[in-house]
């Protein structure tokens, strides 16, 4: 079960890797409509509307209704609504997701919950065409014994 400490931690080792904590929504806070953060969000309470930043951090008290978008996603409440990340989704242990997900990455701790579909981007440069050997270099020639022939 994780806690609201252990949580922290891992919040606290997400931000040594991007900087600070710029934005903080709070426990008691309702938000309704777009929200456009420049660097890290941080939620704990509620969103009802879309939401645009760098990285975007859901508590385990945290919920957003909307889109959500973002270079980064950790989820460890609730969210009902479509998620971009360009890079990665992290859904922690308690998180809940209701909606596709368009990711490179996404990580699903044990207990977290995604409902909803998944695209997968790739990155084009790392992509490796392999082309089709013609028939002459196929293994299945005019000489394949019969048994093999309905294969």
């Amino acid at each position: 079960m994780s806690t609201p400490k252990s949580f922290f931690r891992e919040v606290v080792m997400f931000l040594k890797d991007n900087g600070k904590l710029e934005s903080l929504i709070g426990a008691n806070t309702n938000f309704q409509g777009e929200l456009n953060v420049s660097g890290t969000l941080r939620v704990d309470g509620r969103v009802d509307g879309k939401v645009n930043a760098e990285c975007v951090i859901l508590s385990e008290t945290a919920v957003i209704k909307g889109e959500v978008a973002a270079k980064k996603i950790i989820v460890g409440g609730k969210i009902e609504g479509n998620l971009r990340a360009q890079e990665i989704v992290e859904i922690k242990a308690k998180g809940k997701v209701l909606g596709d997900i368009l990711a490179n990455k996404l990580s699903v701790a044990e207990g977290g919950e995604f409902n909803g579909k998944i695209e997968m981007k790739m990155d084009e440069s790392k992509i490796i065409n392999f082309e089709a050997k013609s028939r002459e270099g196929s293994i299945f020639t005019s000489e394949t014994p019969s048994a093999l022939n309905g294969v």
